[in-house]
Protein backbone atom coordinates (compact mmCIF):
# COMPACT_ATOMS: atom_id res chain seq x y z
CA UNK A 1 0.00 0.00 0.00
CA UNK A 2 2.06 3.07 -1.35
CA UNK A 3 -0.52 6.15 -0.47
CA UNK A 4 -3.24 5.22 2.10
CA UNK A 5 -2.87 3.91 5.66
CA UNK A 6 -6.37 5.24 6.56
CA UNK A 7 -9.25 4.61 4.71
CA UNK A 8 -12.49 5.70 5.53
CA UNK A 9 -15.68 4.42 4.07
CA UNK A 10 -18.77 5.59 4.45
CA UNK A 11 -21.19 2.49 5.54
CA UNK A 12 -24.72 3.39 3.76
CA UNK A 13 -25.00 2.72 -0.02
CA UNK A 14 -21.42 2.59 -0.45
CA UNK A 15 -20.51 -0.94 1.62
CA UNK A 16 -24.40 -2.03 2.64
CA UNK A 17 -27.56 -2.06 0.79
CA UNK A 18 -29.10 0.43 2.52
CA UNK A 19 -32.44 0.48 -0.12
CA UNK A 20 -33.02 -3.38 0.04
CA UNK A 21 -32.41 -2.50 4.11
CA UNK A 22 -34.60 0.23 4.23
CA UNK A 23 -37.56 -1.84 2.11
CA UNK A 24 -37.38 -4.67 4.05
CA UNK A 25 -37.39 -3.15 7.48
CA UNK A 26 -41.03 -1.16 6.42
CA UNK A 27 -42.77 -3.62 4.92
CA UNK A 28 -41.93 -5.22 8.33
CA UNK A 29 -42.94 -2.74 10.07
CA UNK A 30 -46.14 -2.09 7.91
CA UNK A 31 -47.23 -6.13 8.68
CA UNK A 32 -46.83 -5.32 12.05
CA UNK A 33 -49.29 -2.10 12.70
CA UNK A 34 -51.11 -3.64 9.59
CA UNK A 35 -50.41 -0.12 7.39
CA UNK A 36 -51.70 -1.58 3.89
CA UNK A 37 -49.64 0.17 1.86
CA UNK A 38 -48.09 0.38 -2.11
CA UNK A 39 -45.41 1.76 -3.91
CA UNK A 40 -46.93 5.00 -3.12
CA UNK A 41 -46.81 4.97 0.59
CA UNK A 42 -43.47 3.63 0.20
CA UNK A 43 -42.02 5.96 -2.00
CA UNK A 44 -43.71 8.83 -0.21
CA UNK A 45 -41.58 7.78 3.21
CA UNK A 46 -38.42 7.76 0.55
CA UNK A 47 -39.12 11.96 -0.07
CA UNK A 48 -39.49 12.51 3.28
CA UNK A 49 -37.14 10.75 4.33
CA UNK A 50 -34.42 12.63 1.90
CA UNK A 51 -35.46 15.23 2.65
CA UNK A 52 -34.80 15.05 6.48
CA UNK A 53 -31.21 13.74 6.12
CA UNK A 54 -30.92 16.44 4.26
CA UNK A 55 -31.34 18.76 6.83
CA UNK A 56 -29.57 16.69 9.13
CA UNK A 57 -26.41 17.59 7.23
CA UNK A 58 -27.08 21.36 7.49
CA UNK A 59 -28.04 20.88 11.34
CA UNK A 60 -31.45 21.68 10.84
CA UNK A 61 -32.40 18.49 13.14
CA UNK A 62 -30.86 16.24 15.07
CA UNK A 63 -31.19 12.64 14.46
CA UNK A 64 -33.77 11.58 17.61
CA UNK A 65 -35.90 14.11 16.06
CA UNK A 66 -35.53 12.41 12.19
CA UNK A 67 -36.08 9.35 13.80
CA UNK A 68 -40.12 10.03 14.34
CA UNK A 69 -40.62 12.71 12.40
CA UNK A 70 -40.45 11.13 9.06
CA UNK A 71 -43.41 8.93 9.72
CA UNK A 72 -45.35 11.26 11.70
CA UNK A 73 -45.18 13.22 8.42
CA UNK A 74 -45.63 10.01 6.06
CA UNK A 75 -49.10 9.22 8.62
CA UNK A 76 -50.57 12.76 8.47
CA UNK A 77 -50.16 12.90 4.29
CA UNK A 78 -51.72 9.49 4.03
CA UNK A 79 -54.42 10.27 6.82
CA UNK A 80 -52.90 7.17 9.04
CA UNK A 81 -53.78 6.89 13.35
CA UNK A 82 -51.11 5.35 13.68
CA UNK A 83 -48.77 6.16 16.15
CA UNK A 84 -45.21 7.23 14.83
CA UNK A 85 -43.27 6.49 17.81
CA UNK A 86 -44.57 3.20 17.94
CA UNK A 87 -43.74 2.16 13.85
CA UNK A 88 -40.28 4.35 14.28
CA UNK A 89 -39.25 1.73 16.78
CA UNK A 90 -40.31 -1.24 15.10
CA UNK A 91 -38.87 0.13 11.71
CA UNK A 92 -35.54 0.59 13.74
CA UNK A 93 -35.30 -2.39 14.97
CA UNK A 94 -36.30 -4.35 11.67
CA UNK A 95 -33.72 -1.76 10.09
CA UNK A 96 -30.69 -2.90 12.23
CA UNK A 97 -31.22 -6.49 11.11
CA UNK A 98 -30.63 -5.42 7.52
CA UNK A 99 -26.76 -6.68 6.65
CA UNK A 100 -27.69 -6.55 2.97
CA UNK A 101 -23.93 -5.98 1.20
CA UNK A 102 -23.45 -3.90 -2.22
CA UNK A 103 -21.35 -5.94 -4.94
CA UNK A 104 -17.93 -6.09 -3.72
CA UNK A 105 -18.09 -5.24 -0.29
CA UNK A 106 -16.72 -7.65 1.59
CA UNK A 107 -14.12 -8.78 -1.26
CA UNK A 108 -12.95 -4.73 -0.54
CA UNK A 109 -12.83 -4.83 3.31
CA UNK A 110 -11.16 -8.43 3.48
CA UNK A 111 -8.55 -7.70 0.89
CA UNK A 112 -7.81 -4.28 2.82
CA UNK A 113 -7.80 -5.46 6.42
CA UNK A 114 -4.65 -5.94 7.55
CA UNK A 115 -3.12 -3.31 4.81
CA UNK A 116 -4.86 -0.39 6.14
CA UNK A 117 -6.69 0.86 8.83
CA UNK A 118 -10.15 0.64 7.87
CA UNK A 119 -12.99 2.99 9.48
CA UNK A 120 -16.36 3.09 8.56
CA UNK A 121 -17.65 6.49 9.38
CA UNK A 122 -21.84 6.61 9.03
CA UNK A 123 -23.96 9.95 9.63
CA UNK A 124 -26.43 7.23 10.43
CA UNK A 125 -28.45 6.37 13.94
CA UNK A 126 -26.32 4.48 16.10
CA UNK A 127 -28.11 1.48 17.34
CA UNK A 128 -28.91 1.00 13.99
CA UNK A 129 -25.98 1.21 12.24
CA UNK A 130 -24.08 -0.70 15.46
CA UNK A 131 -26.59 -3.62 14.85
CA UNK A 132 -26.00 -3.87 11.16
CA UNK A 133 -21.72 -3.95 11.61
CA UNK A 134 -22.11 -6.15 14.75
CA UNK A 135 -24.06 -8.77 12.86
CA UNK A 136 -22.25 -8.40 9.03
CA UNK A 137 -19.36 -10.45 7.62
CA UNK A 138 -17.79 -7.25 7.40
CA UNK A 139 -17.28 -7.10 11.27
CA UNK A 140 -14.31 -8.87 11.41
CA UNK A 141 -12.22 -6.71 8.98
CA UNK A 142 -13.33 -3.34 9.98
CA UNK A 143 -11.06 -1.34 12.45
CA UNK A 144 -13.32 1.05 13.75
CA UNK A 145 -16.95 2.50 13.34
CA UNK A 146 -17.08 6.14 13.73
CA UNK A 147 -21.54 7.35 14.21
CA UNK A 148 -22.26 10.94 14.12
CA UNK A 149 -24.55 10.46 16.65
CA UNK A 150 -22.09 9.30 18.89
CA UNK A 151 -19.36 11.98 17.87
CA UNK A 152 -22.23 14.99 18.38
CA UNK A 153 -21.71 16.00 14.64
CA UNK A 154 -21.89 14.74 11.21
CA UNK A 155 -20.42 14.63 7.46
CA UNK A 156 -19.74 16.83 6.31
CA UNK A 157 -18.54 18.40 9.13
CA UNK A 158 -14.45 18.10 9.84
CA UNK A 159 -15.33 17.58 13.64
CA UNK A 160 -16.43 13.83 13.17
CA UNK A 161 -13.29 13.06 11.04
CA UNK A 162 -11.26 14.82 13.64
CA UNK A 163 -12.96 12.06 16.32
CA UNK A 164 -12.26 9.24 14.00
CA UNK A 165 -8.78 10.34 13.99
CA UNK A 166 -8.98 10.27 17.83
CA UNK A 167 -9.83 6.32 18.04
CA UNK A 168 -8.15 5.05 14.71
CA UNK A 169 -4.67 6.87 15.40
CA UNK A 170 -3.33 10.01 13.82
CA UNK A 171 -1.64 9.92 10.34
CA UNK A 172 -0.56 12.36 8.08
CA UNK A 173 -3.71 13.96 6.03
CA UNK A 174 -2.28 13.28 2.64
CA UNK A 175 -1.87 9.44 3.49
CA UNK A 176 -5.69 9.36 4.67
CA UNK A 177 -8.96 9.30 1.77
CA UNK A 178 -13.00 9.36 2.09
CA UNK A 179 -14.88 6.73 0.04
CA UNK A 180 -18.53 7.33 -0.86
CA UNK A 181 -21.50 7.16 -2.33
CA UNK A 182 -22.96 10.93 -1.43
CA UNK A 183 -20.89 14.39 -3.21
CA UNK A 184 -22.10 16.57 -0.53
CA UNK A 185 -21.95 14.30 2.54
CA UNK A 186 -18.62 11.91 1.88
CA UNK A 187 -16.99 13.65 -0.83
CA UNK A 188 -17.27 16.90 0.81
CA UNK A 189 -16.74 15.71 4.21
CA UNK A 190 -13.13 14.94 2.92
CA UNK A 191 -12.15 17.96 1.18
CA UNK A 192 -13.17 20.34 4.22
CA UNK A 193 -11.02 17.62 6.27
CA UNK A 194 -8.15 18.47 3.82
CA UNK A 195 -8.18 14.47 2.39
CA UNK A 196 -8.24 13.04 -0.98
CA UNK A 197 -11.40 11.37 -1.90
CA UNK A 198 -13.01 9.06 -3.75
CA UNK A 199 -16.54 8.93 -5.23
CA UNK A 200 -18.68 5.81 -5.45
CA UNK A 201 -20.90 6.27 -8.80
CA UNK A 202 -21.86 2.66 -9.68
CA UNK A 203 -24.78 4.31 -11.73
CA UNK A 204 -22.45 7.09 -13.35
CA UNK A 205 -25.02 9.67 -12.34
CA UNK A 206 -23.70 12.96 -13.28
CA UNK A 207 -21.43 15.55 -11.44
CA UNK A 208 -24.04 18.49 -10.69
CA UNK A 209 -22.16 20.04 -8.23
CA UNK A 210 -19.10 21.89 -7.56
CA UNK A 211 -18.12 19.54 -5.59
CA UNK A 212 -15.01 17.50 -7.64
CA UNK A 213 -13.68 14.36 -5.70
CA UNK A 214 -9.65 13.51 -6.18
CA UNK A 215 -11.41 10.04 -7.55
CA UNK A 216 -14.58 8.17 -8.83
CA UNK A 217 -15.48 4.54 -9.55
CA UNK A 218 -17.98 2.47 -10.38
CA UNK A 219 -17.01 -0.38 -8.70
CA UNK A 220 -15.48 -1.01 -5.27
CA UNK A 221 -13.41 -3.75 -6.92
CA UNK A 222 -11.46 -0.23 -8.74
CA UNK A 223 -10.41 1.22 -5.69
CA UNK A 224 -7.67 -1.63 -4.77
CA UNK A 225 -6.06 0.07 -7.69
CA UNK A 226 -6.33 3.17 -6.28
CA UNK A 227 -4.88 2.15 -3.05
CA UNK A 228 -2.04 -0.07 -4.59
CA UNK A 229 -0.80 2.28 -7.58
CA UNK A 230 1.22 5.99 -7.55
CA UNK A 231 -0.69 8.42 -7.32
CA UNK A 232 -1.71 10.12 -10.06
CA UNK A 233 -3.97 12.89 -9.03
CA UNK A 234 -7.48 13.65 -11.47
Amino acid sequence: MKNYDLVFLDADDTLFDFKAAESNAFDRAAAEFKLATDGSVFSTYQEINHALWKDLEKGLVNQETLRVERFRRLFAKIGSTIDPQDFAMSFTTWLGRGTFLLPGAEDLCRGLAGRVTLVIITNGIRDVQESRLRLSVLRPWIDHIVISEEAGCQKPSPEIFEYAVKKAGKVPLDRMIMVGDSLSSDIQGGINFGIDTCWYNPHRKPRTSDIVPTFEIGDLAELNAILSSPFTQK
